[in-house]
């Protein structure tokens, strides 16, 4: 046992977070996973990541290189993210919803050596060498490998399940991560091995214990999902890995009494509307977790009183990590927060000069963690302006008051500036969000001769409602003031473009309307 603890003693790396699960949580059930119906142990997944390892070794590939892999939500990318956190290997998690000339630039822009892809992906995996002329390896899941393509399980099956003896480094590169998103395409960023294996504070303050088992529905290829691999493997609890479908989550959380899970608004909505919620158990569940965008009050309250009273927010960049938590009793006192600075790192609320604000003031919100990267891949540009003076820049607008209570108003970029007044998108958003018949909507500034921008919303209504843009407008008359109530409303049935992380691409809307639109509504 000693030498198996021996290589991580003294160090905050990645891989050391599975092997002291092997040894302490042995043969407790660590995931199921409800894709492929595996209940693998720590112990045996340890055994399984070593065994990979060492395969990946044998395959030529070394410290420094890049593997980038495909797949949705199931144990391999557990597997294969600690492979290569035990080799120094570098990853390159991929989002399976990009187009393959995306997913082939990334690669590209990484030089990625080797592809892990899962079945449903193979088109991506078949393309690959004419695409990507640094690729030396494909390796395949989920189906029987052809001509050229290494068999998954028979890498693992013909390679040794000792601890690989490579010392990594706290500084050293994990995976890079991309961007959310929301004003164009990702960015790339790298996390070290200490980036990663610092993510419990955020844990801690949700209470997480080795009793709770989680259910994963975030896609795993980004922060999020890994943050809720670690925290499975840090405390011992076990988790329910799935992709999203609001049915079959509720079925997982009653069959696998899942008692903790990380939701995105968008999917509290799903949930709630979902016509199986009222005949399932969900008595297991003591919180959700919400992350990712601002949680309306309406999908908050129904989300309270129809699946579990207790729910945390966090909030936090993917460049940051988590920030700031708010938990239940938080709630109590101030619900319209996303709470307090989480141990070991630090909130400001800055104006555009970098000079702090006083408490109730809106600014930009800047931050800093042990979880916090330090620059873009190969982007200086996009460097300079987010990362200054030890500070990551969010460009989110928020508040704090004077008991710490972190308020989220908005982005600056949606701080729209119509007839010379300020208008914080946020607070339209929030008013519209509480007319019935509201599933979801954004608030975005077009383009106008007369204005400057104009302030319109786009509106998803329920299926069947027979709400009115004239409606929408006495609403939003009635709450707001009259520069702030939309000039143009737009109706439609389908859902706003959103990241994996569930935050809305306004540069598309924008794209989309801010041509020639006319007005559907004017105030």
């Amino acid at each position: 046992m000693e030498g198996r603890l021996e290589r991580g003693i003294g160090k905050l790396v990645a891989g050391n977070i599975l092997t002291t699960a092997g040894v302490r949580f042995g043969d407790r059930e660590a995931f199921f996973c409800s894709e492929t119906g595996r209940r693998p142990t720590f112990r045996q997944v340890d055994e399984r990541c070593n065994r990979l390892a060492n395969a990946m070794i044998g395959m030529g590939l070394k410290k420094g290189d890049v593997v980038a892999l495909l797949t949705s939500n199931r144990v391999e990318i557990v597997e294969i993210l600690f492979a290569l956190a035990k080799t120094g290997i570098v990853g390159m998690p991929l989002n399976y919803r990009l187009s393959p000339a995306e997913l082939f630039g990334l690669m590209n822009t990484v030089g990625a050596q080797a592809l892990f892809c899962e079945a449903r992906f193979q088109e991506v995996l078949d393309r690959a060498p004419a695409e990507v002329p640094t690729l030396r390896h494909r390796a395949l899941f989920g189906a029987l490998a052809g001509p050229g393509v290494l068999d998954y399980e028979g890498l693992l099956a013909s390679s040794s399940p000792a601890e690989p003896e490579i010392e990594v480094e706290e500084a050293d590169p994990f995976y890079f991560n991309l961007t959310s998103g929301t004003s164009g395409l990702p960015k790339c960023y790298t996390l070290t091995h200490y980036n990663n294996a610092t993510v419990t504070p955020m844990f801690t303050s949700m209470d997480v214990s080795r009793h709770d088992t989680f259910l994963t529905v975030f896609p795993m290829f980004g922060r999020v999902g890994y943050a809720w691999i670690a925290a499975g493997l840090y405390f011992g609890a076990r988790n329910v890995l799935g992709n999203f479908d609001p049915g079959r989550a509720l079925q997982l959380i009653e069959e696998e009494r899942v008692t903790i899970t990380n939701l995105v608004a968008t999917m509290g909505a799903m949930l709630l509307q979902h016509p199986d919620l009222p005949k399932r158990d969900l008595g297991s569940l003591r919180a959700t977790v919400f992350a990712g965008s601002m949680l309306p009050e309406p999908i908050r309250r129904g989300v309270t009183e129809r699946i579990c009273p207790d729910i945390y927010e966090y909030y936090g960049m993917q460049e940051t990590g988590a920030l700031v938590v708010s938990t239940p009793e938080d709630r109590k006192v101030s619900p319209d927060s996303v709470g307090r600075v989480i141990p070991h790192a630090e909130v400001r609320i800055v104006d555009d000069k970098g000079r702090r604000m006083p408490p109730g003031e809106i600014g930009e919100i800047i931050g800093r963690s042990p979880t916090g990267t330090t620059a873009y891949f190969r982007n200086p540009e996009k460097t300079a302006e987010t990362f200054r003076n030890g500070w990551i820049h969010t460009g989110d607008l928020g508040s704090m008051d004077k008991e710490g209570y972190l308020f989220i108003r908005g982005r600056k970029k949606d701080m729209i500036i119509s007839g010379g007044q300020n208008v914080f998108a946020a607070e339209i958003e929030e008013a519209i969000l509480d007319c019935p018949g509201v599933i979801e909507c954004a608030v975005v500034g077009l383009p106008d001769p007369l204005w400057g921008e104009r302030v319109s919303a786009v509106v998803v209504v329920e299926p069947g409602s027979d709400l009115t843009t004239e409606q929408l407008v006495r609403h939003c008359r009635e709450r707001l003031a009259s520069f702030k109530t939309p000039k143009e409303i737009l109706l439609q049935s389908e859902p706003l473009p959103r990241t994996p992380t569930g935050k809305v691409q306004k540069f598309i809307l924008v794209e989309r309307h801010g041509g020639d639109a006319t007005a559907s509504a004017t105030a």
